[in-house]
């Protein structure tokens, strides 16, 4: 948790002094011996970072790399605070005050939210968590310059963005379809929004025949769940939808994944689980936006029922659709959910799914694969928030010749489009069931993590959640 502190005279908690230049450090705040050995450090061994330990507390001396591009400033202080929460940890300290030297509001929030992301842990399922958790418990900021709403706003996208590692991390054995609609019924009671989950049997009232075909080869039932917030006075006359695909754990299905392809893939339902984490911070934090998640979840298992390859199947709006690999299936259940989604008349829908494997193989783990339609301003608006959280966001084109790769001989689309531009491909498949400005996330990429990615973690990122939650935030400004 991350607190204001307004004084630092008789406290004894360990500092972090951020700095650009030390000749900026006021007289008194270290010993004159102090002084010369962190100017030492940092002009002889170019040291951006200097230890000193007072035996009763540490302290911290940060210098910000020289960077003139502000998002990557920032981001090199998350780091900064990720290194330095280690640091901490391996000492057993529990609170620590970062202090604003020379007046960086900024950079003295973003070292925070380093800290506190990189704090994070997932022990479930250890079997003595209390002795394996971190010791580091608040970090207390000292600024003039930072307001108690800032930190309160810093602090609910930090949680929003725990919620969803959490939900991503835990094994479908516990994790089905069920328990994600369940967990996002707790999460909407906690903050005052709206949750209806629908079962297999409306799911069967209501036509969807994407995310009952993904669910043919299950033992368990499919749910679709809606997660609403909707304030007294919202900035917007019709809702935002975030549509996220709850694939609980995918084999593949019939077209079973190979090698150890299949080892994390508790993960795809990492989008269902970012836009509840969404729709729950904004709740949180009060923000005047009336904001819609929609999840369709199930497993994709190869059960004596499965849809198999050449199956047609019949979508919420009508549409047929060939199926030709049942790996392709997060497509499907995201179609009959940006069908449903016409029913609010929505000013912009973002779906956001670990969609294909193409994605990350043309970008990595740097950024979000993204495509648009009807959306010009949104887009601009969502690339910026990217910047700003470092969550960035490449475009890909989204021609219309991409849609000739779709089309079926024996329906009137298929489920994959070829070898080529597969992750535009599965864009233009769920375009299909859009007639609303309309944009496409693929966060295959940066999702998951098998090792420590600085303040990311390891596991589950939870990528996505603060990046959508500044987009919304930045509507509320306009």
């Amino acid at each position: 948790m991350i607190k204001k502190i307004e004084r630092l005279k008789g406290t004894s908690f360990s500092i972090i002094l951020l700095l650009e230049d030390i000749e900026k450090l006021p007289a008194g705040r270290l010993t004159s011996e102090e002084y010369a050995y962190v100017a030492g450090q940092k002009e002889k061994l170019d040291k951006d970072l200097v230890i000193l330990n007072r035996y009763d507390r540490l302290v911290v001396v940060q210098f910000i790399k020289k960077e003139t591009y502000g998002p990557k400033r920032l981001e090199n202080c998350r780091i900064a605070g990720d290194k330095i929460g280690a640091l901490l940890n391996d000492h057993k300290i529990k609170e620590v005050v970062v202090d604003d030297i020379e007046g960086r509001p900024n950079e003295v929030l973003a070292l925070a939210e380093g800290m506190e992301l990189g704090n994070y842990q997932f022990l479930a399922y250890k079997k003595d968590p209390v002795k394996k958790k971190n010791t580091l418990d608040a970090v207390f900021i000292h600024s003039g310059k930072v307001s108690g709403k800032e930190i309160d706003m810093l602090n609910t996208r930090i949680e929003g963005t725990v919620r969803c590692r959490d939900l991503v991390n835990e094994p479908v054995i516990h994790m089905s379809a069920s328990r994600l609609a369940y967990e996002m019924g707790k999460m909407g009671k906690e903050v005052g929004a709206g949750v209806e989950v629908m079962n297999k049997k409306k799911i069967e009232a209501l036509k969807m025949g994407g995310l009952l075909a993904v669910n043919k080869g299950s033992q368990d039932p499919p749910t679709f769940t809606i997660f609403e917030w909707k304030p007294p006075q919202p900035v917007n006359d019709k809702p935002f939808i975030l549509v996220g695909k709850g694939v609980v754990f995918d084999t593949g299905g019939l077209n079973l994944k190979t090698g150890t392809n299949m080892d994390n893939m508790k993960y795809d339902m990492a989008g269902a689980a970012v836009v509840a984490s969404v729709v729950y911070s904004a709740a949180k934090a009060g923000l005047p936006v009336h904001v819609i998640a929609l999840a369709p979840a199930t497993d994709n298992r190869p059960g004596e029922k499965a849809c198999t390859p050449g199956d047609v199947i019949t979508m919420h709006n009508g549409t047929t659709v060939e199926i030709l690999n049942t790996d392709a299936e997060g497509r499907l259940i995201l179609a009959d959910a940006l069908s449903y989604a016409r029913n609010y008349d929505p000013c912009l829908v973002i779906d956001i799914a670990t969609l294909t494997g193409a994605a990350a193989m043309a970008i990595g783990k740097f950024g979000i694969v993204a495509m648009k339609a009807k959306s010009e301003e949104e887009f601009a608006e969502l690339k910026t928030a990217g910047e700003k959280v470092y969550e960035r966001i490449v475009e890909f084109p989204f021609w219309e010749e991409y849609g000739e790769l779709i089309k079926s001989d024996v329906a009137e689309i298929k489920n994959i489009g070829g070898r080529e531009a597969g992750a535009i491909t599965a864009g233009k498949f769920l375009e299909h069931f859009t007639e609303y400005p309309f944009i496409h996330l693929d966060i295959a990429g940066p999702v998951w993590s098998e090792k420590k990615d600085s303040y990311r973690g390891a596991g589950a990122t939870g990528v996505g959640v603060r990046l959508l939650f500044e987009f919304l935030r930045g509507k509320c400004r306009g």
